[in-house]
């Protein structure tokens, strides 16, 4: 009889952790999650049978005791899913507040490779298809996102990451996925920043008012198919659930024949302007 998947979702109570680790345990995996203040919809996921601990992914001591306990307490993970995400502070680098910036900066990058590190001598390296680590991006790496310079940046730092990792850690993959516009509670931080969130206020206002989100199924169908896929074809890579198609049978062709394909490249290298 095969093992039940292990996952360990880090931001466990977020909109999408909560659904992917309701996801999973529909299918019978072991989920250990993480929450940073307790509520409803904690306990709820207690009730149908996640173990769930607290973790302030802004805190390194709260970081460093969950990883603690963690490494004795949980089944070897088969998958490391880290949604921590926080869009404050919304509004020009050069008047943001310091601490606030940086900040954001250890959610969103820092905190999650610090526990990132804690957490990988206990993968499970006896899984089929190689341990999987999701992170999740956002927008910004074709643009430049006007006053949210924290969370862009952060982003983007892990997705390099993502691709460094990769090439350092050969028995585990390492896969970024843009969720795109999912309706979560992130996108609160846009309506009441108000005008600091300039264009991106009638955007996030637009997507509420036709409902244009990505769908939460596409996302949770995504995740089961990053951890599913060969190592050769994900690991290292960004993928969008909304624009790539990572449902063809045949990008894995495509892939593994252009290594630079969905990593973060300077485009117009070969651009010659003479004289």
């Amino acid at each position: 009889m095969t093992a039940p998947k292990s996952a360990l979702i880090v931001s466990a109570s977020s909109d999408i952790g909560l659904a992917l680790s309701r996801h999973w345990l529909t299918a019978r995996w072991h989920v250990t999650g993480t929450y940073r203040s307790e509520r409803p919809d904690v306990a709820a996921l207690r009730d149908i049978g996640a173990t769930l601990a607290h973790c302030d992914l802004s805190d390194p001591k709260s970081i460093d005791a969950f990883a603690r306990d963690a490494a004795s307490t949980t089944p070897r993970w088969d998958v490391l899913a880290l949604l921590p995400g926080d869009l404050a502070p919304v509004g020009p680098f050069a008047s943001c507040d310091a601490d606030e910036w940086d900040e954001s900066i250890y959610i969103n990058f820092t905190g999650q490779l610090r526990l990132l590190r804690h957490l990988l001598p206990h993968r499970n390296l006896e899984v089929a298809a190689a341990p999987t680590v999701l992170f999740f991006a956002g927008g910004g790496a074709n643009g430049a996102p006007v006053n949210y310079s924290a969370y862009t940046v952060s982003k983007i730092a892990l997705t390099k990451m993502c691709e460094l990792l990769d090439a350092e850690i050969s028995d585990t993959k390492f896969v970024i996925l843009g969720p795109g516009w999912v309706d979560t509670k992130i996108h609160q931080t846009t309506l009441e920043a108000g005008a600091r969130a300039r264009d991106n206020l009638a955007r996030t206002q637009e997507a509420y008012d036709t409902q244009r989100f990505t769908p939460m199924a596409d996302v949770l169908d995504c995740c089961d198919w990053a951890v599913d896929a060969p190592r050769d074809v994900v690991s290292g890579r960004n993928f969008s659930v909304a624009h790539d198609p990572w449902k063809n049978p045949r990008l894995g062709e495509a892939l593994r024949a252009d290594t630079n394909i969905y990593k973060l490249r300077r485009h117009g290298n070969d651009t010659n302007v003479s004289a």
